[in-house]
């Protein structure tokens, strides 16, 4: 399932909405890395959308750099690919979900092999909710 196809069809909620998210920025990853995440699930409250991304592997240029000890540049790689494709993840994730992406946060660990991808949209997302407190003093 692609955002172009979700978007066309009734609007996905609940564990159908949070699978082709999924699914979609997984799609994505695969197309340009070759290869995508072992494992990926997506959480939904409010007006936050996280991305958790497991066991990606590495590729072999990046664990040739890994190898000669230098972790820190294969996270500067994946987050400079990141920047790239920032606007193709937020518009899979406006297609998606019917709402603006206002910011897009983006972070990679190598040990363990963990991508977090983070949307913050314009408003709360039909049946995930969230408590806001405000006037904390």
């Amino acid at each position: 399932m692609d955002a172009q196809s979700s978007a066309s069809s009734a609007p996905l909620a609940g564990g159908h909405l949070l699978a082709a998210i999924s699914t979609s920025i997984v799609g994505i990853l695969r197309e340009h890395y070759g290869r995508g995440p072992m494992k990926a699930k997506t959480y939904a409250l409010d007006d936050i959308i996280v991305v958790v991304m497991r066991g990606s592997g590495f590729t072999p240029l990046e664990q040739t750099i890994m190898d000669s000890g230098r972790p820190d540049r294969v996270i500067a790689m994946r987050e400079d690919f990141q920047r790239v494709m920032a606007r193709r993840y937020e518009e899979t994730i406006e297609e998606l979900t019917g709402r603006k992406v206002l910011a897009f946060l983006s972070q990679a660990h190598v040990e363990p092999d963990i991508t977090m991808e983070i949307f913050f949209v314009d408003g709360p997302l039909e049946g995930f909710g969230a408590l806001e407190l405000t006037d904390l003093e």
